[in-house]
């Protein structure tokens, strides 16, 4: 089968297209014949090796060749134990642990895939399992009236956040470099800030704010949180990450306000929910761009340099 590879960690230029054995599913996975994979941060993050968290189970070089977590497809066969699912079945989901998705084919836990509702396309069902994931765990909790900030608000679980925080009757500040304002307007945002203009953490106090690109210090976060209000973040450079699980953690106790990581669960449990959501129309999927398998490196360079609106797909088949 045709794939997209890489055998050490870099740029796109450490990516080539190759001829791979199809991988045989083990009593508990699905061979799924991919159709579409979306990209996430984590991609990116994975190629290059960097935040040093992403070189989990690979110090030195990849644990996996072939990137790409976010698949949808059809199922190409069974394991044994295997009672979900059948060939021919259209499917999604989150391929985290194998990854696999740039390429024709991917093998996947049961667990982790879900029957794609026939209303989305397989590159529309494809933004959906990390996305949203993110999204609807990172909006939890948010209340008619309360003062939201949403930092990296125009990517895929931003677009995702947006809207849920919307539909939740908050009022809502996206955050982003500026060639993405006007998306986030368009998504519903009530305000929205180039990060390179002006600092975020010197606004509101707000009630909520999901961070999706922590970089700042515990003290700059704490004072853009209202007492009694709630900051989480998920991805950004390891040292912040480290420092919001220690200090932070500590700080917003001291001054009243919840600091720390947002544990994101995985599986269809978390990204069904808002499926539905978006076929009944309160959601909306947005695709910036579509590439082909052959252009994959092109494509994460797109994810990379922080350009894409909402999501970006590969097309497989």
């Amino acid at each position: 089968m045709k794939a997209v590879v890489y055998d050490r960690y870099g740029g796109p230029e450490v990516l080539s297209v190759a001829q791979v054995p199809v991988p045989a599913p083990g009593p508990k996975q699905v061979l799924v014949q991919v159709h579409a994979t979306s990209l996430n941060l984590s991609d990116w993050e994975t190629l290059r090796g960097t935040p040093l968290y992403s070189r989990l189970g690979g110090l030195r070089a990849p644990r996996r060749p072939i990137l790409g977590s976010d698949i949808a497809g059809r199922v190409e066969a069974v394991g044994a134990e295997v009672t979900q699912f059948a060939p021919g079945d259209a499917v999604y989901g989150d391929n985290l642990m194998l990854k696999g998705g740039f390429a024709e084919y991917a093998v996947a836990p049961e667990s982790a895939l879900a029957h794609k509702p026939a209303e989305l396309s397989f590159a529309e069902a494809s933004a959906l399992p990390q996305a949203a994931a993110i999204a609807v765990q990172g909006t939890a909790g948010i209340e008619a009236g309360m003062s939201v900030l949403i930092n990296g608000a125009g990517g895929g679980s931003g677009m995702f956040a947006i809207q849920l925080a919307k539909n939740a009757g908050a009022r809502v500040t996206g955050v982003d470099n500026a060639a993405k304002l006007a998306f986030m307007q368009g998504l519903g945002a009530d305000a929205v800030l180039d990060y390179r203009v002006e600092d975020f953490t010197r606004t509101g106090p707000h009630d909520r704010v999901l961070d999706l690109v922590a970089y700042r210090s515990v003290f700059a976060y704490r004072r853009a949180v209202a007492r009694g209000g709630r900051y989480r973040c998920v991805g950004g450079t390891t040292r912040a990450l480290l420092r919001m699980t220690t200090l932070g953690v500590l700080t917003g106790l001291v001054t009243g306000r919840g600091l720390g990581v947002l544990a994101v669960k995985e599986g269809p449990a978390h990204f069904t929910p808002l499926a539905r959501e978006c076929v009944a129309g309160r959601v909306a999927i947005h695709i910036d761009r579509e590439f082909e398998l052959e252009e994959t490196a092109a494509a994460l360079a797109h994810v990379g340099a922080g350009r894409a609106l909402g999501k970006v797909v590969v097309r497989v088949r």
